[in-house]
């Protein structure tokens, strides 16, 4: 039988053809598969921000109601398996290994020349266990953008576009509205919308909604949160009201992915899946969701955050402005070539003390170089690993230490802290 390191390495091997917009190849292997997305009973998730923690807070409701979910989500922190759950409990890595099998000699009988995106490939992988596994509902996360993302093949149950703001201009365009109307692209016709988009942005998801025929649930106008204290909430939302609602994640942006989720399950409510109010209380009282604000380590404080743009720099800067005052702040950050770095580093660095730029181990990761000179008097240092070390030199047992810019540096640091603190 074929082994986990050769299922990963084929799959990696995969990323040489890098981002490729567009469903021609990903219909064509899903059809030599039989469909299997089309088995399932999906909620698709798009936006710039908190698609993950909105998947994550659904998978963890729908569960403690007594479903079987499946959720689809990217990237991995430290093992490939992460991004397909059930029921919160990730692929073991001999299913990994036999569904990648599975695939690869459907394609190789069909066309052996044919080429895919590591995310084809693997969102194929994911409709498939999932189809085989019999889960209720599918939580399908979008990889990039939204209209011609890979996942959108499917016809979901409710469509969810969390927030548009400034990423990935290359591929989605230089403006709000151009890309709001990349994320608006997953909306089917009559399948009911919500979301948290703002402005320009609500105008576009709303007006391809009307245009569809899809019923639209708009934050602010149709439900709504209030804070009423640290890491508490309240909801007002279509027909359910429900107070004190403590969530087990850190950073006041996580009220509105709660408000978004409490919505979907609103809808999926009206469409036969109920779901008690102790579910509800019960999951957001003890979710987690790695790399999100998350406290790994106590003295020193060590935070992993995998803010990897300029909205999710901002939700990290206001978080720091009213938690940790008194502590003296480390900054380990390392970035993608294609983010707004210099805009991120100008809204987290002023509330650090000390500043490492580094990068991770990946191609479109960008050299610390040029990053420094928007950072007066940081550390450069080449590698995730030399970064943590330079930062246990510095660092006293009562100052903390916050490592973020991207999920890979998240990730390779979550990879080796134990080693070295």
């Amino acid at each position: 039988m074929k082994e986990y390191s050769d299922a990963l390495r084929y799959l990696y091997n995969l990323e040489k053809f890098g981002i490729v917009f567009g469903l021609e190849n990903i219909r064509w292997l899903l059809n030599i598969m039989g469909n299997p997305q089309d088995f399932l009973k999906t909620i698709h998730i798009g936006g710039t921000n908190g698609k993950g923690s909105v998947a994550c807070m659904l998978s963890n409701i729908s569960k403690e109601a007594g479903y079987t979910v499946g959720r689809y989500t990217s990237p991995h922190l430290v093992s490939f398996t992460e991004r397909i759950v059930i029921n919160e409990a990730e692929i073991k890595e001999e299913e990994v290994t036999e569904v990648t099998e599975f695939v690869r000699q459907k394609v190789e009988k069909e066309d052996k020349n044919r080429f895919f995106t590591f995310f084809d490939f693997t969102t194929a992988l994911a409709f498939e266990y999932f189809n085989r596994k019999k889960v209720d509902i599918s939580i399908i996360e979008v990889g990039l953008g939204g209209r011609l993302d890979s996942t959108n093949v499917i016809k979901p149950l409710i469509s969810i576009i969390t927030n548009v703001a400034f990423d990935h201009m290359d591929y989605l365009g230089e403006g709000i509205i151009e890309i709001a109307k990349e994320k608006a692209g997953i909306i089917k016709e009559g399948v009911p919308v919500i979301t948290g988009a703002t402005d320009m942005a609500r105008h576009v998801i709303e007006e391809t909604a009307k245009e569809l025929r899809s019923p639209v649930y708009m934050l602010g106008k149709d439900f709504f949160y209030e804070k009423i204290g640290d890491q508490c909430m309240s909801y007002s939302g279509l027909n359910k009201r429900l107070p004190d609602i403590f969530v087990n994640l850190k950073g006041d942006h996580q009220f509105t992915n709660v408000a978004l989720a409490l919505c979907a399950i609103e809808v999926l409510l009206s469409l036969g899946f109920p779901v008690n109010e102790d579910s509800i209380y019960n999951a957001l009282s003890s979710i987690k969701w790695h790399g999100r604000l998350e406290v790994v380590k106590e003295r020193p404080v060590i935070i992993l955050d995998g803010a990897h743009n300029l909205h999710g720099a901002h939700a990290l800067s206001e978080f720091m402005n009213t938690h940790y005052r008194d502590k003296r702040k480390i900054l380990i950050f390392g970035v993608m070539k294609d983010k707004e770095y210099k805009e991120m580093l100008e809204e987290i660095t002023p509330l650090m003390d000390t500043t490492i730029l580094t990068r991770p181990d990946i191609e479109r990761a960008l050299p610390p170089d040029y990053m420094k000179a928007y950072v007066r008097g940081a550390i450069i240092t080449e590698d995730v690993r030399s970064a943590l070390k330079e930062a246990k030199t510095i660092a006293k047992d009562k100052d903390l230490i916050l490592i973020t810019g991207s999920f890979y540096t998240v990730g390779e640091a979550k990879t080796i802290i134990n080693e070295i603190f």
